[in-house]
This record gives structure tokens, C-alpha cells and sequence, in this order.
């Protein structure tokens, strides 16, 4: 009986989300019980909202779908890389978890950018590296990953001359 309980309240509370007015995430007024959110969210692919990347080279774009990647805390977010689309050697202060939703990711691992020694991610693919570890990856494809992990984020460019927030 408990478990028919448990079964219909999921039920309920994923028609109550599906009421939600279309385009805009769902949300159910309350505080979810999922640490780290304020609501229930929930995109479909056309409302994500792109935006410039201060952090990427141009013309990467980036859509937050959840969290604060500058706060402490959990946050997901999606890169959009165009065919092609290189990002130099770098690394992250905290681990960095990330799937790749479409297009191959080519990553490799150093402080140097070797196409040699970089191994291709197929959509579906997913990776998580160490704070600190130097990598650098390209885009075969339009390719979207999506990285879930715990901010505040941070990329430090191994090559000072790489990072576009010292080109503005």
C-alpha cells in the first residue's frame, strides 16, 4: 500500500508540472527537497536561453539550468560549441563533471593542445576530471555538453594569452 502511496504522489506532482504555462520552467511554489534548488525546473530545448560565455572564447555560448555557477553550491549548465571550436589547455578549481548531449567532444589531457592524444567522446559520453587537471578539448560537430557539478567554477587558461577576459 505504501509504495501505491508513493507511486500516485509522483503521479500527481508531474501533472501538477505539466500544468505550469508553456515556455516558462515549471515550478511548483515550493522549496524542493533536492539540495541545492529553490524550485522544480524543468527545459525543453528551444527555451533554453544562450548566452555569451565571458570565460569561453567567442562564439561559444552557455544556458545555466539550474544554480549559480560563481556561488558555492550545485549548478548544471550548457556549453554550445560550434563546429570546429577549440577550448586551450585549462583547468577547474573543483571536479567537473560533464556529458556530452550532442556532436563529439575531442578531449585531451596537458598543457599542450595535441589533437594526437585526445580521445573522441560520441554523444552520450561522460567524463569527470580532478580539480586542477590541465585539459583541452575541440568540437567535431555543433556539439552541446552539459556540465553538473558544484561552484563556485572557475577556468584558469594554462596560456594567460588564451583566456578571453584579458583580450577585452
Amino acid at each position: 500500500m505504501r509504495l501505491a502511496s508513493v507511486i500516485l504522489l509522483i503521479g500527481l506532482g508531474a501533472l501538477s508540472a505539466a500544468k505550469d504555462e508553456p515556455g516558462k520552467p515549471a515550478t511548483d511554489g515550493h522549496d524542493a527537497q533536492v539540495a541545492g534548488a529553490s524550485e522544480h525546473r524543468m527545459f525543453l530545448p528551444d527555451q533554453l536561453e544562450w548566452k555569451d560565455s565571458p570565460a569561453l572564447p567567442a562564439p561559444a555560448k552557455v544556458a545555466v539550468l539550474e544554480g549559480d555557477p560563481t556561488k558555492e553550491g550545485y549548478f548544471a549548465m550548457r556549453v554550445k560549441l560550434p563546429d570546429g571550436f577549440r577550448i586551450p589547455p585549462h583547468w577547474h578549481p573543483c571536479y567537473e563533471r560533464v556529458t556530452v548531449i550532442s556532436g563529439t567532444f575531442h578531449l585531451g589531457a596537458g598543457e599542450k593542445f595535441d589533437k594526437n592524444s585526445a580521445r573522441a567522446l560520441p554523444t552520450g559520453s561522460y567524463w569527470s576530471m580532478r580539480p586542477g587537471m590541465r585539459h583541452f578539448a575541440w568540437a567535431e560537430g555543433e556539439t552541446v555538453v552539459q556540465v553538473t557539478t558544484t561552484g563556485p567554477w572557475g577556468i584558469t587558461y594554462v596560456n594567460p594569452a588564451d583566456d578571453p577576459r584579458n583580450k577585452r
